[in-house]
């Protein structure tokens, strides 16, 4: 069929043609965002969960919607290696920006400029990987003592001042969120927790692979209670089912009731390989509907595309005993793993080959589901690596 009107939509963060399965997590986020705006209590969400489920797409569309009912956000994901004030800096430098033309709160949105000001130049001195600039002069105390957790709490309760004179709140949007250094994490955490007892329209809506539970948990215990954590999973079958279905309908064409059992069965129901299967599905077929056949033959297309480069990408990332490792894991199935049987795999014992396992979580491609336990953080990465590393390779 047409590839010039396929609708399916697989990508880093790009938006599905249906979002299906996630429209109650959706009004949860704005209701939240919408009681913090009006200075109500309200905790806001940390979503959680493995590769390609679909964090991004709905932090994005809860992004989308809040600005369309006024709510200001900025927008970051949290990079490897780079301090969380450099990534912050200049998106709050935006979105003050953006405010700055409302009369009522200009004296407010002065200060909270003055106030980032003069946390650039600290942050600039501690961290030195800031490059932003503002062209502001710093009131001399306010957020410029070099110790983030003061800094950052400073900082949001001026930004938080001047959203309320503004009539909005400002919502920092995190993707990637586990890559934050726990430090810093936990000076965020306060920063927030400092302005939610104010009740002050500042807050965050976070994303992050399964592992940022536990890291919030070490950065301040009481981030339980501050953050709603809403673990986002594979769909179930009848939203998968809507997911590959829909889309197809409003371009006239079906799939047969065995096509869908196939793609559901290879995919799991995880929502980006929900959408390459639909896309080689639809890019195989020769006419509606699409057929078992049809499904089979979009499965060989588009592993050969996930090994070329959703999983590649992640594999070349890794050092070759990290690669040793994970082909250890795949060894023994989809897990989560025993540390101990990882360990035997290789022959090794447990705390020899625990600094790779230590070095594999902080690249984000394993996490500990529990105590003991090893789990990928990328779907049929298993499989991928028993294809890449046959045994005995």
């Amino acid at each position: 069929m047409d590839p010039r009107i396929n609708p399916y939509a697989p990508g880093a963060g790009t938006p599905p043609p249906e979002l299906a399965g996630r429209d109650k997590l959706i009004e949860d986020a704005a209701i939240a965002l919408d009681r913090i705006r009006a200075g109500r209590a309200a905790r806001s969400l940390v979503l959680y969960g493995l590769r390609g489920v679909g964090k991004t797409v709905l932090l994005n569309r809860i992004r989308i919607e809040a600005e369309a009912r006024g709510i200001e956000g900025i927008q970051i994901e949290a990079p490897e290696g780079r301090s969380l004030p450099a990534a912050l800096a200049p998106s709050l430098r935006a979105a003050l920006l953006r405010l700055s033309h409302l009369e009522a709160a200009k004296a407010a949105i002065g200060r909270a400029l003055s106030g980032l000001a003069g946390f650039i130049g600290a942050m600039k001195v501690k961290y030195g990987d800031l490059e932003v600039g503002l062209d502001v002069t710093p009131e001399k105390g306010l957020a410029d003592s070099g110790d983030l957790d003061s800094d950052l709490t400073a900082l949001l309760r001026a930004i938080g001042e001047a959203a309320s004179a503004c009539g909005t709140a400002i919502v920092l949007y995190i993707d990637e969120l586990q890559y934050v250094p726990e430090d810093q994490l936990a000076s965020l955490i306060t920063a927030l927790h400092a302005t939610s007892q104010l009740q002050l329209p500042v807050t965050m809506m976070a994303a992050g692979l399964p592992q940022l539970v536990g890291q919030t948990g070490r950065a301040k215990s009481y981030a339980e209670r501050l953050f709603s954590f809403v673990q986002i999973d594979r769909l179930d079958d009848d939203a998968a089912t809507k997911a590959l279905w829909l889309p197809a309908e409003k371009e006239g064409v079906r799939f047969e009731a065995a096509a869908i059992t196939e793609i559901i069965a290879q995919t799991q129901g995880y929502p980006y390989f929900l959408q390459e299967w639909g896309k080689h599905s639809w890019d195989v077929a020769d006419r509606s509907p699409i057929t078992g056949e049809d499904a089979q033959r979009a499965t060989v297309n588009a592993l050969a595309e996930l090994d070329a480069s959703f999983f590649r990408v992640r594999f070349d990332r890794l050092t070759p005993t990290e690669k040793l490792y994970v082909r250890a894991m795949a060894e023994l199935g989809p897990g989560p793993h025993r540390s101990g049987d990882i360990a035997e795999q290789l022959g090794r014992k447990v705390t020899a080959v625990a600094p790779v396992r230590n070095s594999l979580i902080a690249k984000g491609m394993i996490f500990a589901p529990s105590h003991g336990d090893t789990a990928f953080t990328v779907p049929l990465f298993d499989a991928f690596m028993r294809r890449t590393m046959p045994a005995g390779a």
